[in-house]
């Protein structure tokens, strides 16, 4: 059987152009078993409106296609609350009895993953396996990257993705106890049935493929947020910075229903949005990159930016705590535009010379300082900028050194290439316009 591909995959080639995509040359792909089983098992679920349809898309891959054209206000999907898998669905399945004496609680997101690991287990006997079957073998998040491919990333992401695997890691270490409580359920030994990798499946099955849901809290479970669902069907809808739509569980149809905010043409490409993320936000929680994405910028931490600030300057530490106590040491980034207010702000307050220390919070405020402290903090943002632009290129000679052949790493490999080439061209692209502002500065 051919590997199911997840939704890096399907995007990490897609240049985004609008919220509805021309797909003239799109093949429609719902006679495929999986999709045929899953459309019947939705119908005897009362989903019944199928003008969404599996296609293949060029250059993209598995997404969903529209067979009549969409109004603005006009529904795109309403699924009713019995497709979705929820808390609800898993306490009242065999696993309610022991989630429900468990001590401590269970958290949503451990009882929904206990329930998913098994479900998949169970196979051709869960009532679940039509959806099982169209989810994703594997993922390219935080969880999956081969170590040697996180130490390309830039260093703030470096750093998330490796907190993020130490979750899932420390999530079944503690969930271990509970999966041993489950053995009566399982002829075979439950240490074969939820491994890690198992649970790590879930555990990225649920964080990028579940729609925002609010839940009465259950005695049952601890008291983290209970805000998982996860949507059959819907969740083949793609991710675009550009579609601009609503979304939400509809009380009164009892259904989660999603409406376009714009036209989209009969046999288009029909895109969800799930936020003005950049890409590393995306790549940190969805494990994909989109190609052309407005809202991605390049993070300068704090080591980063002390590394250039000079040594002997006696005020250094006292400029760095006035900048942490107004969060002006946090999302520090250049963009498409060039860097950010916050950047600009910061580099200003670190360029302050002893006479105009006083005048620090003018600087927070925007307000003139002096010429000098203008010309000192632009070529501070200059040579930021030229230092994260050599750092990528030395990393990006290290990617051409592996080898691609390696299949296991390919998918991560490329979404790397692309996040490290965007972040490049966002450097080069803030260079030239540092460049022109310091050439309008008075000197």
């Amino acid at each position: 059987m051919a590997k199911r591909k997840g939704r890096a995959h399907r995007r990490r080639q897609r240049r985004v152009s609008g919220r509805c995509k021309d797909t003239s040359n799109a093949v429609n792909i719902s006679q495929e078993s999986v999709y045929v089983q899953l459309r019947k098992w939705l119908k005897g679920k009362d989903f019944t409106d199928f003008h969404l349809v599996p296609a293949s898309f060029p250059g993209i891959g598995r997404g969903l296609m529209t067979t009549k054209a969409l109004q603005p206000g006009e529904l795109i999907i309403a699924l009713p609350e019995q497709c979705l898998l929820t808390t609800t669905t898993v306490l009242g399945s065999y696993l309610g009895e022991y989630i429900e004496r468990w001590k401590p609680r269970l958290s949503p997101l451990q009882a929904l993953c206990a329930f998913l690991v098994a479900e998949r287990h169970f196979g051709r006997r869960s009532p679940w396996k039509p959806y099982i079957d169209v989810l994703p073998n594997s993922y390219t998040c935080p969880a999956y990257f081969a170590e040697e491919l996180i130490r390309l990333l830039p260093s703030p992401l470096m750093k998330k993705f490796r907190e993020k695997r130490n979750t899932v890691q420390g999530l079944h270490l503690d969930s271990e106890r509970f999966f041993k409580s489950l053995q009566p359920l399982f002829s075979e030994s439950v240490e074969n049935i939820f491994t890690y990798d198992a649970l790590r499946w879930a555990w990225c099955s649920v964080n990028t493929r579940t729609v925002y849901m609010e839940h009465k809290k259950s005695e049952f479970l601890s008291r983290e947020p209970d805000v998982y669902a996860l949507a059959p069907y819907l969740d083949l809808l793609n991710h675009s910075p550009a579609a601009q739509v609503s979304a939400a569980f509809n009380r009164q149809s009892r259904c989660y229903e999603i409406r376009t905010s714009t036209r989209c043409r009969r046999h288009e490409q029909v895109f969800i949005c799930y936020g003005a993320h950049d890409n590393q936000r995306l790549l940190l929680e969805y494990g994909f990159v989109a190609t052309t994405n407005l809202h991605s910028a390049v993070y300068v931490d704090k080591d980063i930016l002390c590394n250039r600030l000079p040594p002997t300057d006696k005020l250094l530490n006292g400029k760095l705590s006035f900048l942490r106590d107004n969060g002006l040491l946090e999302n520090l980034t250049f963009g498409h535009d060039g860097p950010s207010w916050r950047l600009l702000t910061a580099l200003k307050v670190l360029c302050l010379r002893p006479e105009e220390y006083s005048l620090r919070k003018n600087a927070t405020l925007g307000l003139y300082v002096s010429d000098e402290n203008e010309r000192s903090s632009l070529e501070l943002a200059e040579s930021l900028c030229l230092q994260l632009m050599n750092e990528n290129q030395q990393l990006m000679q290290q990617v051409s050194k592996l080898t691609e052949d390696r299949a296991e790493i390919l998918e991560q490999l490329q979404l790397v290439v692309v996040l490290r080439r965007e972040e490049l061209r966002i450097l080069q692209a803030s260079t030239e316009m540092l460049q022109n502002m310091r050439a309008i500065t008075p000197r």
